[in-house]
């Protein structure tokens, strides 16, 4: 055994980095946030603008579409959604069976794919109704930015586990409930409901599934448990493309949640948060467990020394007012919330265009979220050899020129379109990842979770206005990609300002945290002293 001044890190070296019992519970939460992920992303497909045109009474049963051409304005080679020429009542629906001088409104719709989201139940057709659906991705943000800070304070009140359980079981709750709305208003209530009740899912999850992991192989874990995050994205995109009916699809997705209710009784909770709360008997029992799987002793005397050094163990809190003495860690504050909303945006920004790059929207979506992971994993191999900063600053501009790149390849040549915009969400993804890194190591402990809470909060910021680019993309189309491209590498600028924490300690205290960057020659942009 090792120090006579034991802490968590060193028994859980004791105990194996990665034995089986961590193996175990990486693999629990990691599916616990595939769900989360698949349905805190569901909008995309419950709300997307799906294809369809005018219904042709009296030329439909045809068994040939040739007739399209007489009866349909097409604007960029594709029949109107909305509008028809006047319909003469022929028998053949020939070109003289129309008057191609009177356009009229549809009164009804063909739906091409035989898809039906909430467009097709809640008659939210045409143009003037596109910000109805597009309104729903920023109510879901909206309901993040809401009940963030409220998992927060359940998290550090009742636990991590218990916050994890009952976000992502209400999430399912709610999301079944929204697929028998009777109207949109409805839906939104409860789009808005799921996604506060399931903001704080994600970080519980994270938090669990890495804390047990031994120090050196923590990043590792963390990586893998956010890969997971795209893997319910694939999984959403997968469902999505075999059930397109919203309403049994969301039934199916949702019930998946209902899983979480057994880690009640098969997963651990939070050893640091157990410790913090003085519950050290619980402590004990969960690290028993992990000796006695994976197979190595400990002694009982040996955790008691444990919760007594953490007992004893400087507590010195700071309210988060103390933030606004240091101008310096304020200048940092700020520069993490622009950061924050970049990427945010970006990331989701691109989650949501996705299903608009072709005509299968469910294969672009899966492709997309699969360009997550090797930007997750470009994060666990280089963000100690480079640095955070020099990592994050050339992950965003490449996602900036990426998404410069694709306005210009020519339409036709699709699969190019498509390879820049996979690069351009993987740098994005590794970007966001960084970008939770450096929240993580620049503020002092007291501060540090309520201060990347708040950051959370801004980014959402981003996601809030993310759904809102096809409203965009209607006044000029290359417009949403040019505004990805701006925010991403005014935001890879700005980040060369933080101080680099690659192989520092966390600071404990403001002053440690004022010390990072200082008197360091590499760290030219950070803010001067």
């Amino acid at each position: 055994m090792s120090s006579s001044h034991p802490s968590l890190d060193s028994i859980l070296c004791d105990l194996g980095q990665l034995g089986k019992y961590q193996c175990f519970t990486v693999t629990l939460f990691s599916i616990a946030v595939i769900i989360h992920s698949a349905i805190h992303t569901a909008f995309v497909f419950t709300a997307r603008n799906v294809q369809y045109r005018c219904e042709v009474p009296g030329c439909e049963s045809s068994p040939s579409e040739t007739w399209l051409q007489n009866a349909i304005p097409f604007v960029h080679d594709q029949p109107s959604k909305c509008t028809r020429f006047l319909y003469l009542n022929g028998s053949e629906c020939n070109y003289l069976d129309f008057n191609r001088s009177i356009v009229e409104r549809c009164n009804d719709y063909v739906y091409v794919n035989g898809e039906a989201t909430i467009l097709h139940d809640f008659d939210l057709q045409c143009d003037e109704n596109l910000w109805k659906l597009t309104l729903v991705g920023t109510v879901n943000s909206i309901g993040q930015f809401v009940g963030l800070p409220i998992a927060g304070f359940f998290s550090d009140r009742y636990g991590r586990l218990t916050t994890l359980i009952v976000a992502i079981v209400s999430s399912g709750i709610f999301g079944i409930i929204r697929s028998f709305s009777p109207s949109y208003i409805f839906f939104c209530v409860f789009e808005f409901l799921d996604s506060a009740f399931g903001a704080g899912a994600y970080t519980c999850g994270y938090i669990l599934g890495v804390e047990l992991v031994g120090p050196q192989r923590r990043v590792l874990m963390g990586t893998l448990i956010s890969c997971s995050y795209a893997l319910g994205e694939v999984l959403l995109g997968g469902l999505a493309w075999g059930i397109p009916q919203w309403r049994p699809f969301l039934q199916v997705l949702c019930s998946s949640s209902f899983i979480l209710l057994f880690y009640y009784w098969i997963a651990p909770e939070s050893v640091r948060w157990l410790l913090v709360q003085q519950k050290f008997n619980k402590a004990k029992q969960i690290l028993s467990k992990v000796a006695k799987v994976n197979g190595k002793s400990i002694s009982n005397e040996y955790l008691t020394e444990l919760c007594t050094a953490d007992q004893s163990s400087n507590t010195e809190t700071y309210p988060i007012t103390s933030l606004f003495k240091s101008w310096r860690l304020c200048l940092r504050f700020l520069n993490c919330c622009f950061c924050w909303i970049s990427c945010v945006f970006v990331f989701y920004g691109l989650t949501i265009n996705s299903v608009a790059l072709s005509s299968n929207p469910y294969l672009d979506f899966i492709l997309t979220s699969l360009a997550e992971i090797p930007g997750y994993l470009a994060v666990y191999l280089l963000v100690d050899k480079l640095g955070r900063r020099i990592c994050e600053s050339s992950m965003l501009i490449m996602t900036s020129l990426a998404c410069i790149a694709f306005n210009f390849v020519p339409l036709d040549l699709h699969w190019l379109r498509l390879l820049m915009f996979l690069i351009g969400k993987c740098a994005g993804t590794a970007a966001f990842a960084v970008c939770y890194i450096i929240t993580s190591e620049i503020f002092p402990t007291p501060l540090r979770h309520s201060l990347m809470a708040t950051c959370s909060m801004f980014g959402r910021v981003g996601s809030m206005i993310a759904p809102q680019m096809p409203l965009l993309e209607k006044q000029w189309k290359p417009l949403p990609i040019i505004l990805f491209a701006t925010m991403a590498f005014l935001s890879g600028v700005f980040s060369l300002f933080f101080p680099e924490t690659a192989n520092t300690h966390l600071p404990d205290t403001i002053k440690e945290a004022e010390e990072i960057g200082k008197n360091k020659p590499e760290n030219k942009y950070t803010f001067p002293s």
